[in-house]
Order: C-alpha cells, then structure tokens, then sequence
C-alpha cells in the first residue's frame, strides 16, 4: 500500500492530509491501515476521556483506582509509539524530547 503524509493533532484528534496552523507538529507517512489503527486508538482516547469525565462527578471514586484512567493512559501512550514509528525526524525528535516511554506496548 502506498504511504501518504498525515498531520496530527493529539489534542483534538486530528488526523488530516492538509497541514494547519494547529497539526504542525507531528506529521507520519502512513498507508491507509496505519491511519486506521491511529485512529482506532484516538477513538478510544476519546471514549475514556468521555468515561473520566463521568467518573469525576463521583467524589469517593479515586483517581488511580480509576480504569477509564488507566485506558485513556494508555491509548494515549500508544498512540505517541505509533505515531513515533511513523513519523518523519521532525516528528521522532518531538515526541522524544517529551519523554515519553517508546517502549512498545501494542
């Protein structure tokens, strides 16, 4: 499969052909299953968020104790590895310098 230039961005769970002022960061040359699995795992970033978001209005519910936390967590880590393995140097070298593990849990 032929691979296309993508930009991400993670906070709004952006995955688009055309660069912007807010997806200039990250940037993947990824065929069309890669782009899916990417957002196969943003989807579910979302979903947890949408679960924390819910478990927050319970005050004795803590934190760590907390699985939509713990998924969310780890979409989000999984998210950076792929992203990080697909990325162009630009891209790698962000990722890197925020420290994120690219030990890869997929």
């Amino acid at each position: 499969m032929e691979k296309k230039t993508y930009y991400i961005n993670i906070g709004t769970g952006e995955i688009s052909k055309v660069k912007n002022n807010n997806n200039i960061a990250l940037s993947i040359q990824a065929t069309s299953s890669e782009v899916s699995q990417l957002r196969r795992k943003m989807d579910n970033m979302h979903d947890s968020s949408f679960d924390s978001f819910i478990r927050a209005q319970i005050p004795f519910l803590e934190y760590h104790h907390d699985q939509a936390n713990d998924q969310y967590d780890s979409n989000l880590l999984e998210a950076y590895q792929l992203i990080h393995r697909l990325g162009d140097s630009q891209t790698k070298e962000h990722i890197e310098s925020m420290g994120i593990s690219l030990d890869n849990h997929e």
